[in-house]
């Protein structure tokens, strides 16, 4: 009886993660208006919930724990990235740099190409970088000014530079996810990229397809200012410094001071505008912040309830066969991603069980590491609440509903690796 109770906290737990998203997921979709209820608020009503179920604790004690989990060194480090984008955004906006930058895109590539080059892109970058959300804060400014220019809908050009973004994020050797994959089933970088490649490429080669499909019928979009070059080189230079592998607060204090000094240089912004443009980007990203420190402190709840304790041991209760073991640990790394929104914490978190069901059910540990990855990603692309969500929403001011109805990359990603899950294929040497 004892037992049955724990059990049933366990899952107890849970349920704050589910009002959350009733409120603000199915709310929304009933309503037919992504935009009635605020994020930030479900979260609010969910936290509350949450803290609720702390049983056994003061509400200074439950507090401490909530306040605990909102300052986690990585969200803490999200949120200076937050900051630094909001303001790099911010500058680069009013400086003329998303102009110049549209301009020479438009230039460059024709109309019916748009969505599928900033896909490419994104895919380029990100595997360069290894990191999806910087990979977001240097594009999705850009998407959006095309769709303006070229009357492109803005959730589909930034869905697409969202969905390249865990190309890189999932594939890269300097990605956090993919160092955490491997480090947990013991496997080498290399052996890992080439089991991955069988998921990844025709996931991405088949959303390609889909993106040069929907830009067939897009016409020209007519007369294209001149550009600008020397208001491009903001965001060349946070390419560039990217691609170098420099840390991506590094990049934006550089591509902030960039946006400054060539504002200054060339009239665009004076001192004091300069500084104006910057106070409103770090205050235009406060909603993302607060939204952030509220997942963080209600995730932490989830887990000192024994959440994240009770998904394990459920689904690893009866495992028959290797291919129930492969579905065991993609299932784990989905339902951990959806306490933590964090993929790499995610898979930090099972790993270890994950490597202890490969080694038992005789899963190769190098197909182990490309599922936990794979589908890492997979959910945190549908997550409304994960970081890249929240902040390319942010960046294009819509709601992250509107963009996840054009996130083709994530769910043919994830359909891949099912696939791979399903069919049998010769060991790879």
């Amino acid at each position: 009886m004892i037992q049955k109770t724990a059990r049933e906290g366990r899952f107890l737990a849970l349920t704050p993660l589910l009002l959350f998203l009733v409120l603000y997921l199915v709310t929304s979709l009933v309503v037919g208006d992504f935009y009635k209820m605020p994020i930030a608020v479900a979260f609010v009503v969910a936290s509350v919930y949450a803290l609720s179920l702390l049983r056994g604790r003061t509400i200074q004690e439950r507090v401490e724990a909530f306040s605990a989990g909102a300052a986690n060194q990585n969200i803490l480090q999200m949120i200076w990235i937050f900051i630094l984008a909001g303001a790099f955004a911010a500058s680069a906006e009013a400086m003329g740099a998303i102009d110049a930058t549209v301009n020479l895109t438009l230039h460059l590539l024709p109309a019916r190409f748009l969505a599928a080059g900033l896909f490419l892109a994104a895919c380029f970058v990100s595997f360069s970088v290894g990191t999806s959300v910087g990979t977001i804060v240097a594009l999705v400014p850009v998407a959006s000014g095309l769709a303006v220019e070229a009357e492109l809908n803005a959730a589909f050009m930034t869905a697409a530079v969202v969905g390249g973004s865990f190309f890189g994020d999932n594939l890269s050797f300097i990605s956090d996810t993919t160092i955490a994959a491997t480090r947990t089933q013991g496997c080498n970088l290399r052996d890992k990229f080439r089991f991955n490649l069988r998921i990844v490429l025709p996931a991405a080669a088949f959303t390609l397809l889909i993106y040069l499909f929907s830009g067939s019928a897009v016409e020209s979009v007519g007369s294209v200012d001149r550009v600008e070059w020397v208001k491009v080189l903001p965001y060349l230079f946070v390419l560039v410094t990217a691609l170098a592998g420099v840390n991506v607060m590094l990049v934006l204090l550089g591509g902030i001071v960039t946006t400054g000094l060539i504002g200054l240089a060339t009239g665009s912004l004076g001192l004091f505008d300069w500084c104006g443009e910057l106070g409103r980007g770090m205050v235009g990203m406060g909603e993302l912040i607060i939204v952030t420190m509220l997942a963080g402190g209600m995730l932490e709840t989830i887990r000192l309830g024994g959440g994240i304790d009770y998904i394990i041991s459920r689904l690893t209760r009866r495992l028959h066969g290797t291919r129930a073991a492969q579905a065991a640990i993609a299932a784990l790394v989905c339902l951990a991603n959806c306490c933590t929104a964090n993929n790499t914490i995610a898979i930090l978190t099972v790993g270890p069980l994950a490597a202890q069901i490969a080694q038992r059910f005789g899963v190769d540990p190098r197909k182990s590491a490309s599922l936990l990855d794979s589908f890492s990603c997979f959910t945190q692309g549908l997550l409304p609440y994960g970081a890249q969500m929240l902040m390319a929403a942010s960046l294009a001011s819509l709601s992250p509903l509107l963009i996840m109805g054009y996130l083709y990359y994530p769910v043919i990603l994830g359909s891949c690796a099912v696939i791979s899950i399903l069919v049998k294929k010769r060991r790879c040497q």
